[in-house]
């Protein structure tokens, strides 16, 4: 707030510090970012970033009682200040905290290695899949509905301990139980034989 009161009238939180006020990045130490209003606002402050642009009304809102550009306007504003990386852990946190994303395009994965396979997907010309698909009561990686084809990706991160362990079984027994099949496939075998997972899943839907 005090950034934002020095930087004068108008003057909202923007690009990485907007986007660390919107959970969708972890904060970091560094300068505060602000946007202020052209050609108004006031001089750079030590320890500020001042960028300077019209915003919309609709662009803007107030979050902890702090004025800050709205989610769709941090993303556009972070995709120039990041690397590509962080972009995409800022847009599927802010995917996943069911932020107002307004036109911007998702490709609705939660992860790098879930990115990571569906790139693997389309680059191998296979069938585009559901991306965390609603089934029954669980949340699939990858679904081929009408194939009945289940893609769960075990990567060490979002699979370890013992609680994630059983509710993958649980998954697996039910999607069997309902008629689907279900393959899993490693960090280490999607990216070192991407080939041969394509291989797998294009004979799997062929139901060969």
């Amino acid at each position: 707030m005090a950034a934002v009161l020095a930087g004068g009238p108008g003057t909202v939180l923007s690009h990485v510090s907007a986007a660390y006020l919107w959970r969708m990045l972890d904060p970091k130490p560094g300068p505060i970012h602000i946007t202020v209003p052209t050609p108004g606002g006031r001089a750079r402050r030590k320890g500020l970033v001042v960028h300077r642009a019209t915003l919309l009304p609709g662009q803007t809102m107030h979050r902890a009682r702090i004025p800050v550009t709205r989610p769709e306007r941090t993303l556009s504003d972070l995709r120039r200040a990041v690397t590509s990386h962080e972009y995409r852990q800022a847009l599927r946190q802010a995917e996943f905290d069911g932020c107002d994303l307004g036109e911007l395009e998702t490709d609705h994965t939660r992860s790098e290695l879930e990115s990571l396979f569906l790139k693997l997907c389309r680059r191998h010309r296979l069938p585009e899949p559901e991306v965390n698909a609603r089934l029954g009561p669980f949340l699939i990686d990858f679904l081929w509905r009408t194939e009945r084809l289940a893609v769960e990706l075990d990567g060490y991160a979002a699979h370890s301990g013992s609680v994630s362990f059983e509710e993958d079984r649980r998954r697996d027994v039910w999607l069997t139980m309902n008629g689907y099949r279900v393959v899993r496939f490693t960090y280490e075998r999607i990216a070192r034989e991407p080939a041969g997972v394509a291989a797998a899943v294009r004979a799997l839907l062929s139901g060969t």
